[in-house]
């Protein structure tokens, strides 16, 4: 099991939820903010196996390229979203009780 953290532009939010919820994907959303991707950020935390990463990943894709076929961003930004990706094993000492 990996966790997939995503930092996404605001302005993707709502489509990108709407997408991967329907293709069964569940995920927890955090509000976020800060200076990472300046303003306006979401992030998404995915839990999934090894094999379902490609996937997921190109469903975030092809959501962001969705929500600009419909709506036409004032500014052109160069990232839609930044993920990281965690190996469980390494949240181990996170689950601990001390």
């Amino acid at each position: 099991m990996k966790l997939l953290v995503c930092i996404l532009d605001d302005f993707y939010k709502d489509q990108v939820e709407k997408e991967l919820r329907e293709k069964g994907y569940r995920m927890t959303e955090l509000a976020s903010s800060g200076g990472f991707l300046r303003r306006g950020s979401t992030t998404f935390l995915f839990g999934a196996n090894e094999d379902d990463l490609p996937t997921l990943r190109d469903s975030l894709k092809e959501a962001c390229l969705n929500v600009e076929k419909t709506k036409q961003r004032k500014d052109k930004k160069t990232h839609r979203y930044t993920s990281f990706l965690i190996q469980s094993g390494d949240l181990s000492h996170l689950l601990t009780n001390r």
